[in-house]
């Protein structure tokens, strides 16, 4: 194991050279090589590679050492997959990365995907474990590195502050929706300017639970995205640690309060499912979203105020059920709020009218039909503010 002081030390090394290496189209492979020479004794790493995405494929850019390794991946397999879900993936069950493997040596070593990119690129980075390696000391390293890296291409990336902004928001933002036995659920978000101030998150619980909530953030530019940032982050961390949603959402409403540079106002409707569809809800001054089972058609109404606007508000949870085959649609008022020619709304009736015909179809579908129809009662026309449409369905 690897001195803590030593560690550290190299570790802020490597950040520098990070920080200091030209951008260009060798960029990432001399990366690949600090890594190697500052860390390959110490975390029992080698053979850095570098695939790029290319279309349908990742292709073999860079090999420090030319090996068996496969010069073609395909996107949708297992292990590229699992790369770019976890962002950082160590293979070691069985027969996974079986792609990233190398077959061209004797010893046997394990390969470790990394996850970077910019606004135009997806790279994978991979290198192999040898014996001896420790699952934390390497985790903690290619974390950080990952990091660096990514704030190093995306700030050469993006030229001004809106742009940076725009990153802000759209890197808190799942990048890939939770796969739960008994649900589908599909989601879009579609800001009215380069940056909006909508958001949506999910977490998976131990057992047969998730939750997930959506927001809508008063203002846009640098502002709002400072807002959802600092909401998703006060969220995972409550989630994670398995605070109640009623005590997390009002411990995160006075950090809210208290914001200074960020935008003030934020709704929120946040929701906890179980496997049998019971689901508990709050719902902080969001437009109520629409569940409906069978013919029944049901709002979740308001159970407090906006955050922000107190320091200390009241808020309380409530209770609704999917049954099989029902859809919950969630969304912010840039939908119902769409106006045609005439300065029509869009408006929630015509919005409930659209779940009940469509309700058979699939999340993917219903979230498909509701984007285009909504898309085109404004004329196809800019949108004046930021959408956002969820859609939960229980299947039968």
């Amino acid at each position: 194991m690897i001195e803590p002081k030593t560690f550290y030390r190299k570790l802020d090394s490597l950040f520098g050279k990070i920080g200091r290496e030209k951008t260009g189209s060798d960029f990432l492979s001399k990366i690949v090589k600090d890594i190697e020479n500052t860390f390959g004794h110490d975390l029992r790493i080698g053979n850095g590679r570098i695939y790029q995405e290319v279309d349908e494929e990742y292709q073999l850019i860079y090999a420090q050492v030319e090996k068996n390794f496969r010069k073609t991946i395909l996107l949708s397999s297992k292990s590229v997959q699992n790369a770019l879900e976890f962002k950082l993936y160590i293979f070691n069950d069985g027969d996974m990365g079986e792609d990233f493997r190398n077959n061209g040596i004797k010893e046997y070593t394990i390969p470790a995907a990394i996850v970077v990119k910019n606004p135009d690129n997806t790279w994978i980075l991979v290198f192999d474990l040898k014996s001896g390696w420790i699952r934390e000391e390497v985790e903690f390293c290619f974390n950080a590195v990952r990091a660096a890296i990514n704030y190093r291409l995306y700030s050469e990336a993006l030229k001004n502050e809106m742009e940076q902004a725009a990153y802000i928001q759209q890197s808190l933002l799942p990048s890939m929706l939770p796969k739960i036995p008994g649900y589908e659920i599909a989601g879009k978000s579609i800001p009215a300017e380069l940056v909006g101030g909508d958001l949506y998150d999910f977490y998976e619980f131990d057992g047969d639970s998730f939750g997930l909530v959506v927001g809508d953030a008063s203002g846009h530019g640098m502002p709002a995205a400072l807002l959802v940032r600092d909401v998703i982050t006060g969220l995972r961390m409550g989630m994670e640690r398995g605070m109640k949603m009623v005590y997390t959402l009002k411990k995160l409403n006075r950090v809210i309060y208290k914001s200074v540079y960020s935008t003030r106002f934020i709704s929120l409707f946040m929701a906890e499912f179980e496997k049998n569809g019971n689901l508990f809800f709050v719902n902080a001054g969001h437009p109520s979203p629409v569940l409906v089972n069978g013919n029944n058609i049901e709002e979740l109404e308001s159970t407090g105020l906006i955050f922000g606007a107190l320091p200390e508000i009241s808020l309380y949870s409530s209770f609704a059920k999917i049954h099989p085959g029902g859809v919950l649609v969630l969304f912010s008022d840039g939908i119902i709020e769409r106006q045609n020619k005439k300065n029509e709304f869009f408006g929630l009736d015509r919005l409930k009218e659209l779940i009940i015909v469509n309700k058979e179809k699939s999340a993917q579908e219903i979230l498909n039909v509701i984007i285009s129809t909504v898309e085109g009662f404004g004329r196809k026309s800019v949108w004046q503010d930021d959408a956002t449409v969820l859609v939960v369905k229980k299947l039968k």
